[in-house]
């Protein structure tokens, strides 16, 4: 007879071993490295540092196109997840690369590659500049270079949930008298929705630590397109190192508060409505 409670791989004491040293070395010791050259500040200094007008408007930059290019990646990425998985046609296949191309494309190259073209003698920048619409050295420059590279995450994390969907469920959802929208909306979208908020989070995170891309195109001004990394990189560039290590650490606060609490509601969402 099979004991059921005997859950334990072969080998997982080995297994737990290396995935400890692994975390460790390469994510846990570095983050409190940084933890400890922030607290060479007194509590006065550090909360100096990290609340300044500066600081306090790159956090909300951050945080805030951070915010709307997961959103943003979120629709895409959930309509271009399902035409690779529903629908066949020419050249899909290269389709389907092109969605990993930011992956291997350097950010800072992105950055570049998007400053030139919504300058206002760039490809799109010729025409969307008379229209008032500024996409280079601007806010909305900053979420284009984030969906950009945060759309991949997006994709990938629903193109697996979408296969696993059974046809059978909305065929049958359609026989009983359900629109589309009423098979969307009470099939399709439960179905995908813990995917979708993975998704969200890990473009959101990706997002929140970007540096390459957003430097070129954002024009970095304080208090309109600085964003925190950059502001971590001034203080450095400044040797201003306990000052920048504080603002990192706040930076790196909010990603794990922020992961923190989308893991709460993903398990939530799995209890209630798995």
């Amino acid at each position: 007879m099979i004991d059921v409670n005997r859950r334990v791989l072969p080998g997982f004491g080995l297994s737990l071993g290396y995935t400890m040293l692994y975390m460790s070395l390469v994510v846990a010791i570095p983050m409190a490295a940084g933890v400890l050259k922030a607290s060479h500040l007194s509590l006065a200094e550090f909360w100096q540092a990290v609340s300044s007008d500066r600081a306090v408007a790159a956090y909300e930059l951050t945080v805030g196109v951070s915010f709307v290019s997961a959103a943003v990646n979120v629709v895409l990425g959930a309509l271009v997840a399902w035409v690779l998985v529903r629908y066949e046609f020419p050249l899909k296949g290269l389709l389907d690369s092109l969605v990993d191309f930011p992956f291997a494309l350097p950010t800072a190259v992105a950055g570049l590659v998007f400053s030139s073209l919504f300058v206002k003698n760039g490809w799109y920048g010729r025409f969307l500049v008379p229209m008032g619409i500024e996409g280079a050295y601007s806010r909305l420059g900053i979420v284009i270079v984030l969906v950009f590279i945060g759309f991949p995450f997006v994709v990938r994390t629903l193109q697996p949930v979408l296969e696993g969907l059974e046809r059978d469920v909305e065929e049958a959802s359609a026989c009983l008298g359900a629109g589309r929208f009423q098979t969307v909306a009470r099939v399709i979208f439960p179905s995908i929705l813990p995917a979708m908020i993975t998704g969200f989070a890990l473009a959101f995170a990706r997002s929140l630590g970007e540096y390459g891309s957003v430097v070129f195109i954002s024009g970095n001004m304080p208090f309109k397109t600085e964003i925190a990394a950059v502001l971590v990189v001034n203080r450095l560039e400044e040797f201003a190192y306990n000052e920048a290590a504080a603002i990192a650490v706040v930076l790196l606060a909010i990603g794990f508060v922020t992961l923190f609490a989308i893991n709460l509601l993903e398990r939530w969402m799995s209890r209630n409505h798995g």
